[in-house]
């Protein structure tokens, strides 16, 4: 085998659910944190274009440097930055090259804080210098100045302005800027569970001294931002938003007092009645007032953010602050509010989200920085992308953003064609990625989109095998309940995959033809969906606009829908669920595996478990759903299956350590023979996955105690250890076998460690008829660190391999405990 590359082809995650997590830059891309990982996604194509593996812990927040407020300042610069922090307290900084769009891990910031980092923000001061601070919940704020080097891969240079304690209730939220003045002091505002925003002043690299409090917020601020200087009346002032769970916005201002005019006797009015304390910094004070409260959400306000500045064209002026102000909440909407021109008083004049029954509320809103888009990141994991398409009037239209899932991903399985992978995840969700094609490109090129949601659960899903062979695309689901259960894929999926695979049409209009299930509802406890039927759905889906019902057992909005493009989030958690068509009874505890042969007639499954009896294996009849065989073998969790690719073995592997071989035979229509080959115990450690060759009877086991073996069945008695490869530096949780050659019985073994790393490894065949002959194994390719999962790889599929003249193209797909879901195409020249 000569040269192999492995490029990425496809990643979906969600997105922590934390509160200031997710951060758009100036360079046009918005990062977030998946888990341990620092996700970066491109908005324009909707896909994720890369993980940053280095944190050890959750990732809670992310903020670019410069982020979109400061994008005015960013336009000659080459190389942006991105700080990202986490649960235990690190914080790390990236740079990204614009020029090639490399990333390189620059630095870890010294003295980490002791808990996790709840909050960071930063101001450019200079396109080579910013500062920045951060919050964690260990009761310390560390402000820093960054200088950054002026050639792409040189050294930053960080040094700790001051590190303030502020006390046992913590700051969840920060915001910095540089007072107008002629010293350019800077203010720190921060807000916490005391319900007081703290102002701080200092200069850049000095210490920073308490200035102020400012109280009216009734619960605990979650939200702060400092506008850039405005300039109104000769006045100049500074603008500082506030957010809070108690649903309030509150807007205050902060203006420079004149020196000469401080003498003079202050005219009794109403403004003066609402003036706050005055704030010092340095020679100059400013006077702080309230100038607006706005009441318009109606549950905790998450998120609020002035609307980026734009580059001015006055001069002497750097940039001009728009009066524009976004806000997001758990009420389910974000608001764009605006002063009125006449009379100045801030009103809410765009509202989007509100009819998002799924969204369970938002996170966080942003700005992108040029603002004609806004995106919010929900309770669900999900982005939700508006973007103002109007002309002359403001007409705000959902957009395209990547899905995934936001919590660990347990298993994965291809469609018996290749034509659609299915995850299923601890998050509750069983979701559908294809391959779309991109009509607007030159080379056709597809790009993968999450297409379905078959399964919305209300327990965590653990396993799920596709039913091959003829007839409708139907999977088995097994999560942490004693039943297994069958789905069928609805006439409203069957249109929406012809049409994602239009080009490649993979199932006959017969099979359309006979399916009489348009969609499933949502039930009301997420356990069991009931299908809709087509002849019930054809009266509601004339009515366009069913907005008005909200009950859970009758929601007209499941009126399922035919996708022609990809769908976005409202429309997948409602529109594209299947029917529950049986469910499995049987097994003792929770469900733990499950496989299905190669001709689609026999499911096996498996649950947790500590017995003997509990552990055994249930094997169930396709389409009479009949248990057919009981196998009895293993002492604790079978924690994975597999046919071999003739169905003739099933093979079984242990938290037991052990590996046991059972033969099938089909005797009639419903009658099956089988028998124990062999039961050995074949590692140290538990052992987590194994492989069939799809060539012969050979088969590889992965166990913790980082070794795999692989071996052959010889006789209808016994089974014979050909090799074992070189001890790996983790733990081997994946593996898959994929056949290149069937005359050379030539194959490739990708193996997914606990580390997240993957390899490929070349089997080989000496001597014999290819055939119980020995076995030489040599590593292929390691995966690149940026390539790979950051925490457990827990499954690994290969697709049906595509071939050309001179290289073999096959792709590889991948889940991880990262949340990810990851596709590689592995190219064999």
């Amino acid at each position: 085998m000569q040269n192999m590359e492995v490029e990425r082809v496809f990643i979906g995650a969600g997105c922590n659910r934390v509160v200031n997590n997710v951060s758009w830059g100036a360079s046009g891309l918005v990062s977030f944190g998946a888990q341990n990982a620092v996700a970066i996604f491109c908005p324009k194509t909707a896909q994720i274009l890369t993980t940053l593996p280095g944190h050890k812990a959750s990732v809670n927040c992310t903020l670019w440097l410069p982020n979109s407020k400061f994008a005015f300042k960013a336009k000659p610069l080459e190389q942006h930055f991105l700080l990202s922090g986490d649960a235990e307290g690190v914080i790390i900084l990236w740079e990204y090259s614009l020029v090639d769009a490399k990333w390189r891990y620059v630095l870890q910031v010294p003295q980490a804080h002791k808990k996790g980092v709840t909050c960071i923000t930063a101001i450019m001061v200079s396109q080579q210098e910013a500062v920045f601070a951060s919050a964690s919940s260990d009761g310390t704020v560390n402000v820093w100045e960054v200088v950054f080097p002026s050639t792409r891969g040189g050294d930053c240079k960080l040094s700790c302005s001051d590190s303030l304690f502020v006390g046992q209730k913590p700051m969840v939220a920060l915001s910095l800027a540089e007072l107008p003045g002629n010293s350019k002091p800077l203010v720190l505002a921060m807000g916490g569970l005391d319900n007081k925003i703290h102002l701080y002043c200092g200069e850049r690299n000095g210490k920073f001294l308490r200035a102020c409090e400012l109280k009216a917020h009734t619960d605990w601020i979650r939200s702060l931002d400092l506008s850039l200087p405005v300039y109104v009346n000769g006045e100049t002032s500074l603008l500082l938003v506030s957010s809070s769970q108690d649903k309030g916005i509150r807007i205050w201002k902060m203006t420079l007092q004149d020196s000469s005019a401080s003498n003079k006797k202050q005219q009794t009015s109403l403004a003066s009645y609402i003036k706050g304390p005055v704030l010092v910094a340095g020679s100059s004070s400013y006077q702080i007032s309230m100038e607006s409260l706005l009441i318009g959400h109606e549950d905790w306000v998450y998120s609020v953010e002035w609307q980026p500045p734009s580059t001015s064209s006055v001069e002497g002026m750097e940039c001009f602050q728009p009066q524009s102000i976004l806000s997001a909440s758990m009420d389910k909407t974000m608001l764009i509010w605006q002063p009125e021109k006449t009379t100045g008083i801030w009103m809410n004049v765009v509202t989007v989200g509100e009819l998002s029954h799924c969204a369970l509320g938002f996170y966080g809103g942003h700005w992108s920085p040029n603002a004609d888009s806004i995106l919010a990141h929900g309770y669900g994991g999900s982005f939700h992308l508006w973007k103002n398409v109007g002309i002359e009037h403001d007409d705000w239209k959902p957009q395209k953003v990547p899905s995934g899932h936001f919590a660990a991903v347990s298993d994965i399985a291809w469609a018996r064609c290749g034509e659609y992978m299915m995850s299923v995840s601890h998050d509750q969700t069983t979701r559908v990625f294809a391959p779309w094609l991109n009509n607007t490109s030159v080379e056709n090129e597809e790009s993968w989109h999450e297409i379905a949601r078959p399964q919305v659960h209300g327990h965590d899903i653990n396993c799920v095998a596709v039913i091959k062979g003829k007839g409708n695309h139907r999977f088995v689901g097994g999560a942490d309940e004693k039943v297994a259960r069958v789905f069928e894929s609805p006439l409203s999926f069957l249109k929406t995959l012809s049409h994602v695979t239009s080009n490649n049409s993979s199932f006959s209009a017969d099979i359309q033809a006979d399916v009489q299930i348009l969609g499933a509802n949502m039930s009301a406890l997420g356990l069991s969906q009931k299908p809709i039927y087509v002849q019930a759905a054809s009266t509601p889906t004339d009515r366009s606009n069913t907005e008005g019902f909200d009950t859970l057992e009758t929601v007209p909005e499941a009126v399922p829908v035919v996708l022609t493009e990809p769908p976005i989030e409202e429309q997948l958690s409602w529109h594209t669920l299947w029917p529950e068509s049986h469910k499995l009874y049987g097994h003792g505890n929770e469900l733990f595996s499950l496989c299905c042969d190669h001709d689609g007639k026999l499911v096996a499954s498996s649950c947790k478990a500590q017995s003997a009896p509990v552990a055994e294996i249930w094997l169930w009849q396709v389409g009479s759903w009949k248990s057919v065989g009981h196998l009895q073998s293993h002492s604790l969790t079978v924690t994975q299956m597999e046919f071999s690719h003739d169905n003739q073995y099933l093979l079984a592997v242990s938290r037991d350590r052990h590996f046991s071989v059972f033969q099938i035979n089909h005797k009639g229509t419903d009658e099956i023979n089988y028998q124990l080959v062999a039961k050995q115990e074949a590692h140290k450690r538990i052992i987590w996955s194994c492989s069939w060759n799809p060539f012969g009877h050979e088969f590889a086991t992965g166990s913790r105690d980082k070794t795999v073996k692989i071996w052959a069945v010889e006789t209808e008695t016994s089974v014979k250890l050909l090799l074992t490869l070189p001890p790996f530096k983790s733990s081997v949780t994946a593996l898959s076998w994929l056949g290149l050659d069937s005359h050379s019985n030539r194959g490739l073994l990708a193996v997914g460690m606990e580390n997240g790393l993957i390899e490929l490894w070349n089997l080989n065949s000496r001597g014999g008829d290819g055939h119980l002959s020995v076995q030489t194994a040599s590593p292929a390719i390691k995966f690149d660190l940026f390539l790979c999962h950051v925490s457990t790889v827990q499954r690994l599929s290969w697709r049906n391999p595509q071939k050309s003249k001179d290289s073999e193209t096959v792709q590889l797909a991948s889940c991880g405990a990262d949340h990810c879901v990851r596709i590689f195409r592995v190219t064999v020249t």
